[in-house]
């Protein structure tokens, strides 16, 4: 496959920004396969829609997403919309013959998931790819933490620690967002910041999670709705709306090799902005990753002498580390945005290669089932529970 790829994109908040951000940039850095044209952007409101293309660069918008998908000269659609709306329009999209990317979670439930999945693999039959959006996978340092676990740098993996911390709730007094709304957004933390850690632990260690324990709490239980003004600038009603999703939930996980990992991921974390940290420990050493400090990796030799025993900064700029030869000279840093460039990378080139894309659906479906998981173990007392159950 050769030539041009042509993008449709459902929605266009926060994500929708970061994934233009990563069309319009990746094929003037990365020599692409396919070249991605930003064909046309889709939302509810026409007016907000037009300004969000004229914006990020769509040369068209469009208020009508099922006309979008059936449209010929449409070869991808790129899925940033609150995740009640991801299997529909991924089924669709998938079934018209398009190839799917699809912001995570997946889903907003195990069954919903498990009809996306099945979708794709019908489509991959007729040599249609779909790919959930787990960006971090792809920030340098998270990639190269993969291959050094992989390549036995820390021996056997005993110990997993994760956690994702924000603190954008902290004040009770903060409006309700669809973030709130489980009908919307399917859970809290859990599944808002909790998949990403549940997905960068499994992608650095190369092992799944099998069964958890866990607890998933609200804190503030209903909040000021907005008035007429919505958006960031919104100004709060008297009205108050229901909190329909946990705010923190705390997991331990066994490893299908046996090793124990915990998880915590809270967006009343006081202090935290956007702290993903997995550390990973081993037999012959141990490495820590710290999305506040996305350009750096903490490395720990165990075999080396008693007296140069400690963890060590490993500065992730160099051309041989991932995904970076065309970025800028070493030392110089990269940013949140450039997870999704590399994203548009390894898509197009899955796609051109007629190759199976990872994450896949099958891989956002298992994430959705340790979720619910995770759920159904709160309920019942924190009782272990099978991620396959």
């Amino acid at each position: 496959m050769t030539g041009t790829l042509r993008v449709a994109m459902i929605g266009h908040g926060f994500m929708g920004a970061a994934h233009s951000q990563g069309w319009r940039v990746a094929p003037r850095f990365f020599d692409l396969p396919l070249d991605p044209v930003m064909q046309v952007v889709t939302g509810r409101d026409d007016a907000t829609t037009a300004a969000a293309a004229a914006k990020w660069g769509w040369a068209e918008s469009s208020t009508d997403w099922r006309e979008t998908i059936a449209r010929d000269d449409v070869d991808v659609v790129d899925i940033v919309t609150p995740g009640d709306t991801h299997a529909e329009i991924a089924i669709a999209a998938l079934e018209a013959g398009k190839h799917v990317l699809c912001e995570k979670p997946l889903a907003n439930s195990v069954a919903e998931a498990e009809a996306m999945t099945d979708a794709a693999a019908r489509a991959e039959a007729r040599g249609i790819r779909a790919m959930v959006g787990f960006t971090y996978r792809r920030v340098p340092a998270a990639t190269f933490a993969r291959s050094l676990v992989a390549d036995g740098r820390i021996g056997e993996v005993r110990q997993v620690r994760a956690e994702y911390l924000q603190d954008w709730l902290m004040d009770p007094e903060a409006p309700m967002t669809w973030r709130l709304d489980r009908a919307k957004a399917g859970s809290g933390s859990l599944g808002d910041i909790g998949a990403h850690a549940v997905d960068l632990a499994e992608f650095i260690t190369g092992q799944t999670i099998d069964s958890v324990s866990g607890i998933v709490e609200t804190l503030v239980d209903e909040r000021p709705l907005l008035g007429e003004s919505v958006g960031l600038s919104g100004t709060a009603s008297a009205e108050r709306g229901r909190v329909t999703v946990d705010d923190v939930a705390f997991f331990t996980g066994r490893l299908n090799s046996g090793a124990l990992a915990s998880f915590e991921a809270s967006r009343y974390r006081t202090g935290r902005k956007n702290a993903l940290r997995v550390e990973v420990s081993g037999t012959r050493g141990a490495l820590a990753f710290d999305l506040e400090r996305l350009n750096e990796l903490e490395f720990y030799d165990a075999t080396a002498p008693e007296t140069e025993l400690g963890f060590r900064r490993i500065l992730v700029t160099e051309h041989d580390h991932p995904y970076l030869a065309p970025w800028w000279p070493t030392g110089h840093m990269l940013g949140y945005e450039h997870g999704f460039s590399h994203q548009v990378l390894d898509f197009t080139t899955a796609i051109a290669g007629a190759s199976s894309p990872r994450p896949s659906f099958a891989d956002g479906l298992h994430v959705q089932r340790v979720l619910d998981a995770v759920e159904r173990s709160s309920a019942a007392d924190s009782r272990w529970v099978q991620t396959n159950d």
